[in-house]
C-alpha cells in the first residue's frame, strides 16, 4: 500500500536547460515555441523562447540572430521586454525572457470593443517610448500590432517579439530595407512595394493603426481580399470615427500618411500637444557595462553546451502558481470553461481520467473532424486538411498533471483563423464529454452528500 502511495506521488521528470526548469508552453510559432520556466536557484519565473539548431545552422541564420540576440540584450527599458540570457544544447537554442503575465493588450480590446481616448493614449505613450529607444540603437521591429504588445502584472505595457526586427546593419547602400514583411493590416504601404522603405518610418505607420484600432474597437484597413487591403493601405482610405477627439483624428492622420517623407515622425509626435496629455517620459538607468554577450557566442558554437533531458514517462505536473496564474483574474473558476463558451486562441478544460485515456479520447475525436493527428508524450499536434481563410488551422494540445487523479488539458491555436478555431472547438469539445470533468455536476453531487 505504501509503495503504491509512493509510486503515485512521484514528481514527473520536466525538461531543465541549466538552472532553468521548463513548464507549460505559453505560445507556439513557425520558427520558435516559448515556454514557461523557473530559475532552481534564485526561484525566479521567466519565459524562454526555443530555436531549432539544427533549422537555424541550415538556412545559415547564424549570424543574422547573433546580431539580433546580442542588440536585443543591450536594449533595456522599462517597456520592451527584456532578454535575460541564451544558452544552447545540441539540439535547440535558449533565450531566457522576462516573464510578462498581464496578457496581450489586444485581449483588452477584445473584451471591451474599445478604449477610452485617455487609457488609449497611455499605452500610445508607453508603445512610442519604446519604439523611439529601439531605433535610437538602430532596431527596427516591423511587425508591431496589438497582439505583439503586453502587459505586466501593473498594467505597463511591453513590446514582445522582435522575431522580424531588423538591424541598422542590414539596410543596404540606398538607406532602405528591402524585406517585406509583417501582419498586412498593420503593414505601411511603401513596406508592400519593393523600392526599399525607411524602418523608422514604417515602424511609426504601425502605431499608427495600433492606435486607431486602441480608440475605434476595429481596423482602419480591413478587407477580406488581400489586393483590395493593399490598394486601400497605398491610398490611406479611412475615416476616423465621430468619437475621436479633434486632436486625435490629427495625430492619426498625420501618421497615417502614405508618404514616409510627410509621414508624422516620432520626434514631431513627442512635441504635439495632444500626445503630451498626462505624458510621462521613461524613467530608468542603464549601464552597458553590466551587460555581456559571451553567452550569445557560447551558444551558438559547439565549445560550451548545457546537458537537457527531454525524455518524460509522464505528463509534466502543473505546480499550484501555474495553476493559477494560467487562468483569467488568477481565478480557479476560470480554469473549468462552459463549453459554450467562446474561446480565443487558447482554452483549457480539466479531466479526472488518465492521461492515456485523455490522449486518446482527444485523437478519436479530432480525425473524424478531418485532422491529421501526430503524438508525442503528452502533447497532441493537429492539422486540417482543408485551407481556411489563414490556411490549414493548426491546433497544439497538452496533458498536465495537477494531482494523480486531476488533469488540466491545454488546447492552442498555433496556426490558421481564431474564428475557424472557435467553431472547431466547439464540435471538438462536444465529442470529450466524457472525459470533461462537469465541475457543475460535482457540486451537485457533493452537496447531496
Amino acid at each position: 500500500m505504501s509503495g503504491s502511495r509512493k509510486k503515485t506521488a512521484a514528481p514527473a521528470s520536466r525538461t531543465r536547460v541549466g538552472n532553468y526548469e521548463m513548464g507549460r508552453t505559453l505560445g507556439e510559432g513557425s520558427f520558435a515555441k516559448v515556454k514557461y520556466a523557473r530559475n532552481t536557484v534564485t526561484g525566479d519565473l521567466a519565459a524562454i523562447k526555443i530555436l531549432d539548431r539544427d533549422k537555424v545552422f541550415r538556412h545559415k541564420m547564424v549570424e543574422q540572430l547573433k546580431r539580433e540576440i546580442s542588440t536585443m540584450k543591450l536594449i533595456k527599458h522599462p517597456n520592451v521586454v527584456e532578454i535575460m540570457e541564451v544558452m544552447a544544447s545540441k539540439t535547440k537554442i535558449y533565450i531566457v525572457l522576462e516573464l510578462v503575465n498581464g496578457g496581450e493588450l489586444f485581449d483588452k480590446i477584445a473584451q471591451q470593443g474599445r478604449l477610452k481616448e485617455d487609457e488609449a493614449r497611455r499605452y500610445f505613450q508607453q508603445l512610442i517610448n519604446a519604439v523611439d529607444y529601439c531605433h535610437s540603437r538602430g532596431v527596427y521591429h516591423r511587425d508591431l500590432k496589438p497582439e505583439n504588445l503586453i502587459l505586466d502584472a501593473n498594467g505597463v505595457l511591453k513590446v514582445s517579439d522582435f522575431g522580424l526586427s531588423a538591424f541598422s546593419r542590414q539596410v543596404r547602400e540606398d538607406g532602405l530595407l528591402h524585406t517585406a514583411c509583417g501582419t498586412p493590416n498593420y503593414v505601411a504601404p511603401e513596406v508592400l512595394s519593393d523600392k526599399g522603405y525607411d524602418g523608422a518610418a514604417a515602424d511609426v505607420w504601425s502605431c499608427g493603426v495600433i492606435i486607431f484600432v486602441l480608440m475605434a474597437g476595429y481596423l482602419p484597413f480591413d478587407e477580406p481580399n488581400l489586393m483590395t487591403l493593399y490598394k486601400r493601405i497605398c491610398k490611406a482610405e479611412f475615416s476616423c470615427p465621430p468619437w475621436f477627439s479633434t486632436g486625435a483624428k490629427r495625430v492619426v492622420k498625420r501618421i497615417l500618411d502614405p508618404s514616409p517623407i510627410t509621414r508624422m515622425s516620432i520626434a514631431e509626435l513627442l512635441e504635439d500637444e495632444w500626445f503630451k496629455q498626462g505624458y510621462k517620459p521613461p524613467s530608468f538607468e542603464q549601464d552597458d557595462e553590466d551587460i555581456t554577450i559571451d553567452d550569445v557566442d557560447a551558444a551558438f558554437s559547439n565549445s560550451k553546451e548545457c546537458l537537457v533531458t527531454e525524455k518524460k514517462e509522464k505528463p509534466v505536473s502543473m505546480n499550484a502558481f501555474e495553476l493559477i496564474s494560467s487562468s483569467n483574474q488568477f481565478s480557479l473558476e476560470n480554469l473549468f470553461e462552459k463549453q459554450a463558451q467562446l474561446v480565443k486562441k487558447e482554452t483549457r478544460f480539466t479531466s479526472q481520467r488518465s492521461a492515456s485515456e485523455i490522449m486518446s479520447k482527444m485523437e478519436e475525436t479530432a480525425k473524424p473532424l478531418g485532422f491529421n493527428v501526430r503524438k508525442d508524450n503528452y502533447k497532441i499536434k493537429m492539422k486540417g486538411d482543408k485551407s481556411g481563410r489563414k490556411g490549414q488551422l493548426s491546433v497544439a494540445t497538452e496533458v498536465f498533471e495537477v494531482a494523480p487523479s486531476l488533469h488540466v488539458v491545454e488546447l492552442r491555436k498555433t496556426g490558421g483563423d481564431t474564428l475557424e478555431f472557435h467553431k472547431f472547438y466547439k464540435t471538438f469539445s462536444s465529442g470529450l464529454k466524457d472525459v470533461v470533468w462537469n465541475t457543475d455536476a460535482a457540486a451537485e453531487g457533493s452537496s447531496q452528500a
